[in-house]
């Protein structure tokens, strides 16, 4: 059966079976189970009533228990074991990995990445939507903006290669030392600061995001505020740091913790720009480390990412609740 095929059927038969499963359950429910007929109808209709949003519920939930539930208790299970998953072994995966010095180095170079990635694609973001809103030719530039976003993160990599190239000719960082007659240099192997060159790729990439969110909440500003403030004296800056900002708050901070969610989860810069090499290990590139020597090790590192995303998630969440 070709491809092409096997697709249309599975969605016949994934749609056709939401629909019956629908259709029969409320039908059961309203027929069998609390009958509209019987002599309590009105409890029957009330209570069939509060029944029926678990209906629609169940098959979410089914989903979720058996692609989410069911692998996070499996992958803490699997790392209670040794490597070859035969033998009990406790939390000794967890004692011998954060007694190691590059899941240490791992750990700190991903706090860095928490502190600085969110805090400047956010600020960035923010200040293009501000400047772009008083440009004629605005849209163009938040065009321009936005488009490492259509970019996957190896192919932003890839360009951005070229940028810390150590030939004079290709980079750009060694043709403005070669200009002023300094020695070439690999960004990628300055200790420390290697980190900073890989994380700009990821503030170009998500200052786009930030930029169109943050413009659509100072659009939203009421005019009558802004107008406010000016009649009362407020300069550009007041009116910028003490009127808009305050009252988009609860955006940026949604855009903020988006991208500290996301950032979390890096692995393809890493791994394309330097492979974990020279101090820049991060905890996805560390479990891909052991990931096809060690299955006990690699899911001990798995549970403990989820454990630092797991809140993080919770707050952005509840912070997109809150908006709504």
């Amino acid at each position: 059966m070709s491809p092409i095929l096997q697709g249309i059927l599975t969605i016949i038969i994934g749609v056709g079976g939401c629909v019956g499963y629908f259709f029969l359950s409320n039908l059961i429910l309203d027929r069998f189970i609390f009958p509209p007929r019987s002599n309590d109808q009105g409890r029957n209709i009330a209570r069939a009533t509060a029944v029926r949003p678990w209906l629609f519920l169940l098959p979410a939930m089914l989903a979720l228990g058996l692609y989410l539930v069911y692998p996070v208790i499996g992958s803490f299970i699997r790392s209670l074991y040794n490597r070859s998953g035969n033998t009990f072994i406790g939390l000794d995966n967890y004692i011998q990995m954060f007694g190691e010095h590059g899941f240490r180095v791992a750990l700190f170079n991903n706090f860095l990445w928490i502190l600085f990635v969110p805090a400047a694609a956010t600020f960035f973001g923010l200040l293009v939507a501000q400047l772009t809103d008083r440009l004629n030719w605005g849209s163009i530039a938040k065009s321009l903006i936005f488009m490492p976003m259509a970019i996957s993160f190896v192919g932003a990599s890839l360009i951005w290669k070229f940028v810390y190239a150590n030939d004079p000719d290709i980079g750009i960082i060694n043709a403005i030392r070669d200009y002023f007659g300094a020695q070439p240099i690999d960004p990628m192997q300055i200790p420390f600061w290697n980190n900073f060159f890989i994380m700009l790729i990821m503030v170009w990439m998500q200052t786009g995001f930030a930029m169109v969110i943050l413009s659509a909440a100072l659009r939203g500003i009421p005019d009558e505020t802004v107008e406010a403030a000016i009649i009362d004296g407020a300069n550009p800056f007041q009116l910028f740091f003490r009127i808009k900002v305050p009252q988009i708050a609860g955006t940026i901070v949604v855009v903020w913790t988006t991208i500290t969610f996301l950032t979390l989860k890096i692995f393809d810069i890493v791994y394309t720009m330097t492979g974990g090499n020279f101090d820049t290990e991060i905890l996805p590139s560390y479990m891909m480390d052991y990931m096809f020597r060690d299955d006990g090790r690699a899911t001990a590192v798995a549970f403990v990412i989820m454990l630092i995303v797991t809140p993080v998630m919770i707050y952005n969440i509840r912070q997109a609740k809150r908006e709504v």
